[in-house]
């Protein structure tokens, strides 16, 4: 009895660990795109590659890449971003179950919500250093800055001020950190400079519009090969 038990707990411990839940694929790419899996490994995607729940999306200089997640939804990361899958649940026969929780840790994206942002709005979220950003059914832009934002163009000239800038196209946000909470509807634009601040409605001057390149932006052109993209896609 003990043999047998010493040999089962020999082969569990030879089983590999169960595969991350694959989440979505990436479609559009324009540079160099890594993920570091929940495992702590890392890998160079390319476009058609698989993205797991737990992935952290890295983005390189110049690199732009484009995400569809299997409820339809869809993310574009701008460069020098990080973007952590932290949980992604899905079933399209049990809305109970949906949760989408993402977390910026630094650069700026697009996003588009699919099926799950629309029947389950309350059940996503992309969190930042500064605040948390709802969902309402919407098309968004985000942008972390940290220093690192002088290429990005505002109508003073000069670079944008620290902190969480958005944008909504479609539908309307929330941003919220404990300091306050403030709804964010289309055409409006929001900036949250540090946690400790509420986040405020800024006036279409002060705003930032995250943009992205067509080819990117739109269901055109396609990379090729790991962290190489079509001409269209490279001309920024």
């Amino acid at each position: 009895m003990k043999t047998a038990l010493i040999v089962l707990a020999l082969g569990l411990a030879w089983m590999p660990a169960a595969q991350a839940a694959m989440v979505g694929q990436i479609t559009h790419l324009s540079g160099t795109l890594s993920a570091k899996r929940a495992d702590g490994t890392s890998k160079l995607l390319a476009v058609k590659s698989d993205v797991a729940e737990g992935d952290t999306l890295s983005t390189e200089a110049e690199t732009y890449a484009r995400l569809k997640f299997v409820d339809g939804g869809e993310v574009v990361l701008r460069p020098g971003t990080q973007l952590k899958i932290e949980n992604y649940a899905y079933n399209a026969a049990k809305p109970e179950t949906d949760n989408i929780v993402m977390s910026m840790f630094k650069g700026g994206l697009r996003a588009v919500t699919g099926l799950i942002g629309k029947r389950s709005r309350e059940k996503v979220k992309f969190a930042t250093e500064t605040a948390t950003i709802g969902i309402r059914g919407t098309h968004f832009g985000a942008l972390l800055c940290q220093n690192d934002c002088g290429g990005v163009p505002t109508t003073g000239g000069t670079p944008p001020p620290n902190g969480l800038h958005v944008d909504v196209t479609n539908g309307a946000i929330t941003l919220s950190n404990p300091a306050g909470t403030v709804q964010v509807s289309a055409g409006q634009f929001g900036f949250v400079p540090n946690p400790n601040t509420p986040p405020a409605i800024v006036p279409p001057q002060q705003g930032i519009q995250v943009t992205m390149p067509s080819s990117i932006a739109q269901n055109k052109g396609s990379g090729k090969g790991i962290g190489k993209g079509g001409t269209e896609e490279c001309k920024m």
